[in-house]
C-alpha cells in the first residue's frame, strides 16, 4: 500500500485558501497512485489559539465535510487535523475518511500542550479516547487493504508511549499516523521520538508535520515515514512544502515482529 504525508504551511483563519491547498496536494497524491494521504494539524484554521478561538467550526460544518468530498471525489483515505467546536468546547480533532467519503474513525487530542506559547489550554478541551479504524477496500479495486489498523494521534501525543502502546496492544494499530505542527525549537525530539514509537511498537509510523510560521511558532517540517524496524522510508526538509511517499506492506511487519517477538515478552505482571 502506498502512504503519502502532505508537510504543509497553512493561511491563518482562511478555511478557503487552506482547503484548496488540501486539494491540491491529494490531487498530485492521487496522481501518484498513494491509496492514503495524512496531513498535519489544524489545517482549518491554522495553529493559533485566538484564531481557532474564532474560526473553528462545528463538525459537520467544518473541514470534515470538504474533506469527505475531496476523498471521494479522488477515491482516496485522508487523515487530517481538523478543529472541531462541541457547544462551549473546542477540540484539536482528527478525522479519517475513506475512499469512499465515509469519516470511519475520528479522535480529539488527549494531550494538551502547556508550554507558555503555545498553551492550548486556553482554547482548546482534551478528548477521553483514542481512535483506531482498519480502511476498507475502495469501490474502483484499487489496492487499500483492510489489515492495516490505523491509529491516530496529534502532535504532542507523540511524547507519551503509553499511548502508541495502548493504541497497538488494546485496539490492534499497526500503523500509526500522526498530525502534527510541531515547533522548530524541539526539532530534535521530533525525530527521536519518531523512531523511537515506531521501533518500540513494531509499527510503521507516518507524521504530516507543519512547515511555516503561525502567530510567531515557526514548525520544523521534517514530515517522515519509519517502517516497524526504524528505517526511514522518507523524510521531508525542515522548512518547506513538501509530499513525501512511501510503501507499507503486511510482510514487513509480521517479519519484524516474528524476529523479535517484544509483544510476547512485555511483563504486564509489573506494568
Amino acid at each position: 500500500m502506498k502512504v503519502a504525508a502532505a508537510q504543509i504551511s497553512c493561511v491563518l483563519g482562511d478555511f478557503d485558501a487552506n482547503l484548496q491547498k488540501i486539494r491540491d496536494f491529494t490531487a498530485r497524491t492521487k496522481k501518484s497512485g498513494a491509496d492514503l494521504i495524512v496531513f498535519p494539524e489544524m489545517i482549518d484554521t491554522g495553529y493559533s489559539m485566538p484564531v481557532i478561538q474564532r474560526h473553528a467550526k462545528a463538525w459537520k460544518q467544518g473541514a470534515a465535510a470538504e474533506l469527505q468530498k475531496i476523498a471521494r471525489e479522488l477515491s482516496i483515505a485522508i487523515v487530517a487535523g481538523i478543529s472541531d467546536r462541541d457547544g462551549d468546547s473546542i477540540f484539536n480533532a482528527q478525522v479519517l475518511v475513506d475512499p469512499r467519503g465515509e469519516i470511519v474513525a475520528k479522535y480529539r487530542k488527549t494531550h494538551l500542550v502547556t508550554a507558555a506559547s503555545l498553551d492550548e489550554r486556553v482554547c482548546l478541551s482534551p478528548g477521553n479516547e483514542f481512535a483506531t479504524c482498519k480502511i476498507d477496500p475502495p469501490k474502483d479495486g484499487s489496492a487499500v487493504a483492510d489489515n492495516f489498523n490505523v491509529g491516530l494521534s496529534i502532535c504532542y501525543d507523540l511524547r507519551f508511549p503509553e499511548m502508541a502502546r495502548t493504541l497497538v496492544v488494546k485496539h490492534g494499530a499497526n500503523v500509526i499516523v500522526n498530525s502534527s505542527a510541531w515547533p522548530v525549537v524541539r526539532a530534535e525530539h521530533f525525530r527521536i521520538l519518531a523512531l523511537a514509537r515506531a521501533v518500540e511498537n513494531q509499527s510503521y509510523l507516518i507524521i504530516a508535520n507543519r512547515v511555516g510560521t503561525d502567530d510567531g511558532v515557526t514548525f520544523c517540517g521534517s514530515s517522515v515515514i519509519v517502517d516497524p524496524a526504524g528505517k526511514i522510508l522518507a523524510s521531508a526538509s525542515s522548512d518547506r512544502e513538501e509530499l513525501i511517499e512511501g510503501e507499507i506492506s503486511e510482510a514487513v511487519i509480521a517479519d519484524v515482529r516474528n524476529r523479535v517477538r517484544i509483544f510476547e515478552h512485555r511483563r504486564a505482571d509489573l506494568y
